[in-house]
């Protein structure tokens, strides 16, 4: 995984946009309006910022050592992974994906029903 891949694999989900809103260094992924991702852009690694259950958050965190408390966000809730190779892209895009269903769980009704049949 690499900071495009990231993004392609971000704004491929339905409703999400691609916002800016703390600088120029930090990109924000938002399903609906709310957060699910963050990742800043201006470090030559990737790294980001997801939303997580919190039994799973510190389950993950005393799995890999590149999965820490989220940086600058609650740490209850949030995990920052760093992408050094040692955790598969395939289980780096499941948490990703993993964050914007946290997300899309907690919208309302109607906005589930929209994003669900958007993707028919």
């Amino acid at each position: 995984m690499n900071l495009e891949s990231l993004r392609d694999f971000c704004i491929a989900l339905p409703g999400v946009t691609e916002e800016l809103p703390f600088g120029p260094d930090t990109l924000v992924f938002k399903v609906r309006g709310k957060v699910f991702l963050l990742t800043p852009l201006d470090g030559s690694k990737t790294q980001f910022n997801a939303k997580c259950d919190p039994e799973k958050a510190e389950e993950l965190r005393e799995t890999y050592s590149d999965v820490k408390p989220g940086y600058h966000m609650n740490k209850k809730h949030w995990n920052t992974v760093y992408v050094t190779g040692s955790i598969p892209s395939e289980t780096l895009f499941s948490w990703v994906k993993d964050s914007y269903d946290l997300v899309v769980a907690s919208l309302p009704k109607k906005d589930r029903e929209e994003l669900h049949s958007a993707t028919g």
